[in-house]
């Protein structure tokens, strides 16, 4: 009874989330990566090196690359495939991401795209149905549509050619000894098998994680992948080409077209011409600092950026931590950047984005002016900048499903990453191959705006990548030193918890881990959902004009900072999250 209780919860929980952020019917079952609970904060100090990571086999295997020499960038691999099998929910080598590096002795920071694509034959009706209306949210996602062609290799190739130290085989050493020996069913991961029953309704996916009666496997079952260690053992022998060609590319195509929801169109070639990209970093001021971020086609350092440049006008550190006025200042801010994103924030190699434009501080001032500490802004709208091209794009704000990880890492020669990866929804498009989940990026294309035959920057296109919310983010001092390296899952929510990070180190003079901790105040379309702990300030935000909702975060924040006495870090306690180093 118990447990029913807990998962019935855990439903509710969810379903207010999703209902807030993107106007989901009562009842729908389209549910973003669900809440389940959380512990103490979770803190850690270092020396010499750290990972923070969503897991404890993923950060120890990052942990021991660092341990034997290797770079920040050698530790990502580790971590990444060790949670294509441990966090299958959230990402994988079927899924996407995007990395910030620091690279300590030239000085620079670089940004790196492996976002998914949309197959070549791809177009915006690709999710209408045949009279021409959008389909449901779960009706997209589930199955082999919603599928787009995995980045995640190429990205992790990409980042070892730039910036690796090890061999690249030695670097699969870790997962494969998980996927060769087997890993416990967590706490986490049980509750979620339990809660999605599109999974459960998988064959490969019931096959693997669940008993004959359909229920879980029990918290603490042993799981071993032999298919997925073929293919780490393919990849680490014969480099990305061996998942984007051959046997392995061959599985993923099948399983997309032969799905029995949504088969779809992706061929080999989508998969042998993918290619992950560099992408110049978004960098702009807050108070004494510079925050750097991601491009796009991610919308993420282009929200923080525009976010705290709206801040900027206001003394947070005088309004107190939590206060009703600095909560009201970050939904209001976090809702004109939110604003922009519906019209501006698409892949750069298909439309015209305006970055600059919307970061420059000009255009913040202006932003600025629009909010009052005493008054909900009674609309947020984009604002009006220069875009080169005759595209006149309607706002779509798109709903982005929160199946998301982020990890935080910095070397013993002062090398950090920040890389957000994901496969978008909860075990994204619910579909297994060769012993990992596909994503459902595709559904991150603005789809229900189409089919209103409206023009919009984040339209499906064949080859073009969807628009993101992932914000991997590095600070620096005002003396240009490496200072953070932060990032969080949540989709959408993504851009405000890591403002709301940021401020709480920097304005507020949080550890990490209190940063990653404390309650979140986030809008979503025209409500606010806040966290338990922010009860107190409830009537004074409704007196503000805010509709507000009481609920619980997926949040994922991992940090990392750099001190006078060394690395202090901080695992967000709503997940499994831990802090390792040296």
């Amino acid at each position: 009874m118990m447990l029913r209780m807990k998962h019935t919860r855990l439903q509710l929980t969810v379903l207010a989330f999703a209902a807030a952020l993107f106007a989901v019917p009562a009842g729908a079952q389209e549910l973003p990566e669900a809440a389940t609970g959380r512990t103490a904060a979770k803190s850690g100090t270092a020396k010499s090196y750290m990972v923070v990571a969503a897991n404890p086999l993923a950060a120890k295997a990052g942990l021991d690359i660092l341990a034997t020499g290797g770079s920040a960038a050698d530790a990502a691999i580790a971590v990444q495939l060790t949670l294509t099998m441990v966090e299958p929910q959230s990402s994988g080598v079927g899924g996407g991401a995007f990395a910030l590096t620091w690279d300590a002795k030239t000085q620079t920071v670089a940004s790196y795209d492996g976002r998914e694509t949309a197959p070549a034959a791809a177009d915006e009706k690709r999710f209408l149905t045949k009279d021409g209306r959008p389909m449901g949210r779960r009706e997209a996602i589930v199955g082999g549509k919603s599928v787009g062609v995995p980045g995640v290799v190429r990205l992790l190739e990409l980042l070892h050619q730039r910036h690796g130290k090890l061999p690249w085989a030695k670097l699969f050493e870790p997962a494969l000894a998980i996927a060769d020996d087997g890993f416990a069913i967590s706490p986490r991961l049980y509750e979620l098998l339990s809660s999605d029953s599109a999974f459960a309704a998988n064959p490969v996916a019931r096959a693997y994680y669940y008993q004959p009666d359909g229920r879980p496997k029990p918290v603490g079952t042993v799981l071993k992948n032999p298919e997925f260690a073929k293919v780490l053992r393919a990849v680490a022998t014969q480099g990305a080409n061996a998942f984007y060609s051959g046997a392995i590319a061959a599985d993923i195509v099948r399983t997309v077209t032969t799905a029995s929801n949504n088969p779809a169109d992706m061929t080999l070639d989508d998969l042998t011409s993918y290619k992950a990209v560099t992408r110049p970093p978004v960098c702009g001021p807050y108070r004494t600092y510079k925050v750097c971020g991601m491009g796009p086609p991610s919308s993420g350092g282009i929200g923080v950026l525009e976010t705290l440049g709206v801040l900027e006008k206001f003394d947070l550190r005088a309004l107190g931590a939590h206060s009703a006025t600095a909560e009201h200042l970050l939904i209001e801010a976090g809702r004109l950047a939110f604003a922009d994103r519906a019209v501006y924030l698409a892949d750069p190699d298909k439309v015209p984005v305006p970055a600059e434009a919307l970061i420059s501080p000009a255009y913040l001032k202006e932003r600025a002016a629009l909010v009052a500490a005493d008054k909900r802004m009674p609309q947020a709208e984009a604002g009006k900048v220069p875009v080169k091209g005759a595209l006149n794009f309607a706002p779509a704000p798109s709903p982005e499903f929160p199946g998301t990880s982020h990890f935080s890492i910095v070397d013993a020669a002062g090398n950090a990453l920040a890389m957000t990866t994901s496969v978008e929804a909860q075990f994204g498009s619910r579909l297994m191959v060769d012993g990992f989940v596909l994503n459902n990026q595709l559904t991150d294309f603005s789809y229900e705006d189409v089919a209103e035959k409206r023009t919009v920057a984040n339209r499906v296109q064949g080859g073009k990548r969807p628009r993101s919310s992932m914000s991997p983010t590095l600070v620096f001092d005002k003396d240009g030193k490496f200072e953070m390296a932060l990032g969080s899952p949540l989709g959408a929510a993504i851009v405000g918890l890591v403002v709301k990070t940021l401020v709480g180190m920097i304005d507020w003079q949080m550890t990490p881990a209190d940063a990653a901790a404390q309650p979140g105040a986030l809008f979503f379309g025209n409500g606010v959902m806040i966290e338990k702990e922010l009860e107190p300030v409830k009537p004074a935000l409704e007196a503000l004009g805010h509709r507000i909702s009481v609920g619980e975060y997926a949040s994922g924040i991992h940090a990392i900072r750099v001190t006078k006495d060394g690395l202090l870090g901080g695992a967000d306690p709503r997940r499994e999250g831990v802090v390792l180093g040296k």
